[in-house]
């Protein structure tokens, strides 16, 4: 590990230099990559400095103990070196999580896609709250939602919303949230005070570029439509509404929110080149678990991820076992400590794997 370490602090050197250089300075391109790979690395330099910082005061500390006759001397480098040892295994199970290999979605943007499940109208009442909170949390994230198709229930509720959040790694945060949320509450149109379950599905794709997935045009069959709902006399008379459908998978595609056919068939290509992708990365990860005989992190909608109480006041995500009782502050969008959770989880996940793997 160390000597891997070393190599890296010898590369963030490298680049801290480029970085100065007239050379790189005065070409935008190559600035931008040099200042990405630079950031992407500093977070283990800075903890590898420290730890090497540490392991020398605990040095310091050692010599002091084996030399100093003094009683109160002696207590005061015993409790020094008590603390650096503290610090320097914490500091060292933090560089081993920073070394896990990276997933290489991490730094993409997301479509986000909440469908209404079981429950009726109740499920798309819910499915429009999780929307709203997706949002306050992108927001304090200081993240850009942009709607990119939505369909409205009679109640005022979504039978469905797909979302593009832009912003810095947003599909590591919120890479875990795919799989079925589950509500319990009672209904508004509830005559008895009967608690009901819905559920509402959410998938989150990281957002596929055009050298991720190759689409062929003989592959795509790309029809046009009149718009439904709001938005005036032009959006029921124009047909600005695009439906596509990539015929080798049979998937389908609608976007409808815009005025513009071209707009709205932009906004569609970007969910199908994602949705792909997420097909893609499906099949990738359903031949590694042949492999391994396990999937960490899958993602897969289908599982019951998270279950929302209302009448007990609490949010249980049941993969990491986690009950918060503070239902109304994470409907508000604070979900910092349930991704920081899954995170950490995950992360601790995968450094058992790499061990295993690393003994074998």
């Amino acid at each position: 590990m160390f000597e891997r370490l070393d190599q890296i602090e010898a590369r963030y050197e490298e680049l801290t230099h480029a970085l100065a250089s007239p050379e790189t300075i005065n070409d935008s391109a190559k600035y931008q990559k040099t200042a990405k790979a630079h950031s992407e690395i500093t977070p283990i330099v800075e903890r590898y400095r420290e730890y090497k910082d540490l392991t020398r005061g605990i040095a310091e500390s050692k010599a002091m103990l084996a030399d100093e006759k003094d009683p109160e001397m002696r207590a005061y480098a015993q409790e020094e070196l008590d603390k650096l040892q503290a610090r320097v295994a914490a500091v060292e199970e933090e560089l081993k999580v920073l070394l896990l290999p990276k997933d290489p979605n991490d730094e993409k943007d997301i479509i986000l896609e909440i469908r209404a499940g079981t429950g009726g109208d109740e499920a798309t009442l819910f499915a429009a709250e999780l929307f709203r909170m997706y949002t306050r949390y992108a927001e304090t994230q200081g993240w850009k939602v942009e709607v990119l198709s939505t369909s409205d229930s009679a109640v005022g509720g979504l039978k469905e919303v797909i979302a593009m959040i832009q912003g810095q790694r947003v599909y590591s945060r919120l890479k875990y949230e795919s799989g079925v949320h589950r509500v319990q509450r009672v209904p508004a149109t509830e005559q008895q005070g009967r608690v009901h379950t819905s559920a509402v599905t959410v998938a989150v794709l990281p957002e596929a570029e055009d050298v991720d997935v190759k689409i062929e045009a003989k592959d795509l069959r790309v029809d046009t439509f009149c718009s439904s709902g709001p938005g005036g006399q032009s959006v029921n008379t124009t047909y600005s509404a695009v439906r596509i459908t990539h015929i080798p998978t049979n998937t389908v595609v609608s976007c409808q929110d815009e005025k513009s056919q071209i707009k709205n068939r932009d906004k569609a290509m970007r969910v199908l080149r994602s949705r792909l992708y997420e097909m893609e990365m499906q099949k990738q990860q359903e031949a590694l678990a042949k492999e391994r005989k396990q999937m960490v992190g899958s993602g897969d909608r289908s599982e019951k991820i998270r279950t929302y109480n209302f009448p007990q006041n609490r949010v249980t995500d049941h993969r990491i076992g986690l009950t918060i009782h503070q239902l109304e502050q994470v409907m508000d969008g604070k979900l910092q400590p349930l991704v920081e959770a899954l995170v950490t989880h995950y992360q601790a996940e995968k450094l058992k794997q790499e061990t295993a793997t690393a003994v074998q």
